[in-house]
């Protein structure tokens, strides 16, 4: 199973960073399309996917959000703008 680190950019301009098996399904849930999300999310809704990489294992994708959360908003931008074999919010897979 992979795992995606994923980055969210909120209504109110932030950011949000996080881990799962399934971007698309965690963006629904972040925009309140489905039940679950984060509460953080909650209040600075629509959200809209920035991007996701996937990695082989949690642990790795784990490793990586522990990276890109101490990062700076700009270098968070330019990590996921890279060409990582991300998806995005242009219906990529």
């Amino acid at each position: 199973m992979n795992w995606h680190v994923y980055l969210l950019e909120c209504a109110d301009q932030s950011l949000y960073c996080g881990v799962t098996t399934d971007p698309k399904r965690r963006l629904a849930e972040h925009n309140g399309e489905i039940p679950g999300g984060a509460r953080y999310t909650r209040t600075r809704r629509p959200v809209r996917l920035i991007g996701a990489i996937k990695y082989p294992d949690r642990s790795g994708a784990c490793k990586a959000e522990w990276r890109i959360k101490r990062m700076s908003r700009q270098e968070k931008l330019e990590f996921f703008s890279q060409d990582r074999g991300r998806l995005t919010d242009k219906g990529d897979e």
